[in-house]
């Protein structure tokens, strides 16, 4: 019960409730702090001069009393109690607003005028204002045209004549304080202690207050009026107060009657005076006894709706303790994991240091090695120098001229092959002091530097936002984002749908982008969608799958073309049988490839794959696809262009990006902006120039093939090679199927990827280039093309497959 005890205090005082009177506006207040709080205004003011008046002193009150305005609009009719508040603004006296124990701001009392030489007297009340009045006690009568401020809702009301009498006393509350106060087993403390409340020492009986002594010397000195006062223990003071008759709540009108019906208008209660005297005429009154059942039902399936929420606040509670102690030890286990991972850091840095070290031992070693072998050598070398100078000089004391002759002429030799043997760099070191290593250590700082917290943990699942998702004919646009809480940012996020038909969840988008439109889809049929994010860490779970319903369509008609077609392929289009044209269309970078199968005659389910995340960033063609359905067979077009972020910087691109040449001699690689990983598809290459008997070469790719190098040298590309007299097959640069027949300026060259059957085939002017080229492909595998400057080709796409390949196939 301690929660409630805010409920049961005034916001004026502080303290539990004395004698509450309820306001018009439902709040409550202390009587005594009623008429603390009470602001007289002039007689005979229109609200309308109290308007330009408060208007008029707001530059000199505005700091106290801006409140008041906030009440200028409002209403209140109680004709049943006989008083009435408006929209009038009182204005105040310039009189210093002060703060209730709750912060609340109040208006001290106003004085009225006092008789002159009643200084005295004025000042003994001024005092004996500012304590509590006891229960029973004579109150001076309310000024005249007085104004109240309820201190909660700052709702200004006009006093009538009765005053603070009009309004009704809540003795409910009353009931629920003296309740509360006898359930708290703890001692008794004093109800005037401004901060820490000290243990009361004695009640009064006629004031209902407990005091401790510094308060009660204060407050209530044992003088005047106040000595007749009988002071209790705080003990017995409440068994009196326990004691003492509830109080019968009587009419506000007329204090002997009790009430004993309800007027249901006015929704308040009244006595059988009140309904004689016609102030409620017309109205709906009921028994007391009934409404007061009835509100009391009311208010308990009321509470039943807050007690969920309480119960669930309670959970919630429950829960984010639970998490400050998950939080704690996430901490304690984060921290040991970053001083793990710093101190590997700072072993390696160790051990690197360790081998530096060693590399500058093993310098030095050498340094120390060569210098005392150059020592050495130098010391026998003066040392035989020495001995042959101090030989030639005893010769040279010889008097013997025929045995000097004799041997002069060997040792002026050997002394000019000595002194030559001196000459060349032996008197030069053979090795300098200076250490030439310089550590390198700017890409290790600055890595530290850099160093800091990568994302760790995997999105949370994303969830659809149903107000932004709809259906329109054969078209869905789908909407997601990321729960509004999540700290783990995602990289990009995949959409899947089904068939249509209750089938498995296929790809239809990758990209960073949160809305995705898909046209082409069945009419009157039932889609799944989904959509999951992604990072560096993982894949998130599902989001909630959402059921689409597209419109019901009875005669396919045929579709208009969305995009642009080259004039030699719109003959083709025109007359080639088609039901339907599957398109996806995306406000963002992706990637997506289609087929078709023909489940019916005149029904069609959609497929989808993606390329792997990996390859998720690579933009895909601008223009949509498209799939078109023969009745007897079907020939999957795709309309694409080569890429110019991908192809080598020699490559030189016209004609919207479909016809390339080159600026150098030697072969260089470009790839087509589309990829395909199901699917039977076929593009032409028509070659416009064709100079000096060039090799160029015609295939497939992975996007990370080699650029500059012919196509098939790697093992990211399966090509034909071709020139003007035969062709070969390349694969990891492994020649193969030798087939006589080249090509000249105006050939055309054709590519056939049929990844139903997982193999390439060539052509070459619409015949069929030697046997099947390549087998057993899987993956992703963008159509490419390498050159030089001496080859230009024009890229033809959305073709229908050629007629040897259907007669192979009927064959087959």
């Amino acid at each position: 019960m301690e929660e409630m005890e805010e409920e049961l205090k005034c916001p004026v005082c502080g303290s539990f409730y004395r004698e509450p009177l309820i306001l018009p506006c439902s709040h409550n207040l202390c009587q005594a702090c009623a008429r603390n709080i009470l602001v007289q205004t002039p007689e005979a003011e229109s609200p309308q001069s109290r308007r330009r008046r408060a208007s008029g002193s707001a530059s000199t009150a505005s700091g106290d009393y801006d409140y008041l305005d906030l009440d200028k609009m409002s209403l209140y009719s109680e004709a049943d109690s006989g008083y009435g508040s408006y929209g009038g603004f009182a204005s105040a006296p310039p009189t210093p607003c002060q703060k209730s124990p709750n912060g609340v701001r109040v208006f001290p009392p106003t004085l009225p005028p006092q008789p002159p030489g009643s200084g005295a007297t004025g000042a003994s009340s001024s005092s004996s204002s500012s304590h509590l009045h006891p229960p029973g006690s004579s109150l001076a009568p309310v000024p005249r045209n007085a104004c109240l401020t309820c201190p909660q809702c700052h709702r200004s009301l006009i006093l009538d004549e009765r005053g603070l009498r009009g309004f009704p006393k809540n003795r409910v509350l009353e009931g629920v304080i003296d309740r509360y106060q006898q359930s708290k087993a703890a001692a008794l403390r004093c109800q005037l202690c401004e901060k820490a409340p000290k243990e009361a020492t004695v009640m009064c009986e006629q004031c209902d207050v407990f005091y401790c002594d510094p308060c009660r010397l204060r407050c209530h000195p044992p003088r005047g009026p106040l000595a007749k006062h009988r002071l209790l223990p705080p003990a017995q003071g409440r068994v009196s107060r326990r004691l003492s008759p509830r109080k019968i709540s009587t009419c506000t009108d007329h204090e002997l009657e009790n009430h004993s019906m309800y007027c249901v208008q006015c929704k308040v209660p009244v006595c059988y005076q009140c309904l004689e005297e016609g102030k409620h005429n017309n109205h709906e009154v009921k028994a007391l006894g009934a409404m007061w059942k009835l509100h009391k039902s009311q208010l308990s399936q009321a509470l039943n709706g807050l007690s969920d929420r309480a119960k669930e606040a309670k959970e919630f509670l429950v829960q984010l303790r639970n998490m400050v102690q998950q939080i704690q030890e996430n901490s304690v286990e984060f921290e040991a994991c970053l001083v793990a991972q710093c101190d590997a850091l700072i072993d390696a840095l160790n051990r690197r240091k360790a081998q530096l070290l060693s590399r500058v031992n093993k310098e030095h070693e050498h340094k120390l090695k060569v210098v005392r072998d150059q020592i050495s050598h130098c010391t026998v070398k003066l040392r035989q120098t020495t001995g042959l100078m101090e030989y030639c000089l005893e010769v040279i004391k010889e008097n013997d001229p025929s045995g000097f002759l004799q041997i002069s002429d060997a040792l002026i030799r050997r002394v000019h092959l000595t002194e030559d043997q001196w000459g060349k760099g032996t008197l030069s070191p053979r090795m300098t002091t200076d250490f030439d290593l310089n550590l390198d250590n700017a890409p290790l700082l600055q890595s530290i530097h850099q160093l800091d917290f990568v994302q760790m943990k995997m999105p949370a699942a994303p969830f659809l936002q149903l107000e932004e998702c709809c259906t329109h004919n054969n078209s869905a646009t789908l909407s997601w984002k990321q729960p509004p809480l999540s700290s783990v940012q995602a990289e990009g996020y995949i959409l899947e749908l089904d068939d249509g038909n209750g089938g498995q969840f296929r790809e239809v988008y990758v990209g960073k982008e949160t809305m995705c439109t898909v046209d082409g889809l069945h009419f009157n049929s039932t889609y799944s969608a989904r959509v999951k994010a992604f990072n560096k860490s993982g894949v998130s779970p599902y989001s909630k799958t959402l059921v689409l319903q597209t419109s019901e369509d009875s005669e396919p008609e045929e579709q208009a073309l969305t995009f642009p077609v080259p004039l030699e392929r719109l003959q083709l289009r025109r007359s080639t049988p088609f039901s339907s044209t599957l398109n996806l269309q995306n406000s963002f970078p992706g990637r997506s490839y289609f087929e078709l199968r023909n489940s019916s005659h005149h029904q069609m389910t959609l497929h989808s794959s993606l390329q792997s995340l990996n390859s998720a960033g690579y933009e895909t063609q601008s223009g949509p696809f498209s799939q078109i359905v023969d009745i007897k067979k079907l020939v999957a077009v795709a309309w694409f262009s080569f890429d110019p972020s991908t192809a080598h910087s020699d490559i030189i691109f016209s004609n919207d990006n479909l016809t390339v040449t080159c600026n150098s001699y030697d072969d260089r690689v470009v790839l087509g902006k589309t990829g395909f990983s199901k699917g039977l598809h076929y593009w032409e290459l028509s070659i416009d120039r064709y100079d000096n008997h060039p090799d160029p070469a015609f295939g497939v790719a992975r996007m990370d093939v080699l650029k500059d190098v012919m196509l098939g040298k790697d093992d990211k590309a399966w090509a034909m090679y071709v020139d003007n007299n035969r062709s070969w097959f390349m694969h990891n640069n492994s020649h193969t199927n030798r087939t006589e027949g080249g090509i000249t300026k105006g050939a055309t060259v054709g590519v056939l990827l049929d990844l139903n059957r997982r193999t390439v085939t060539f052509s070459i002017n619409e015949d069929q280039q030697g046997p099947v080229a390549f087998e057993n492909l899987e993956g992703v595998f963008f159509p490419a093309v390498s050159l030089n400057r001496n080859v230009q080709v024009t890229l033809h796409t959305g073709l229908p497959v050629p007629d040897f390949y259907n007669a192979r196939g009927s064959m087959q």
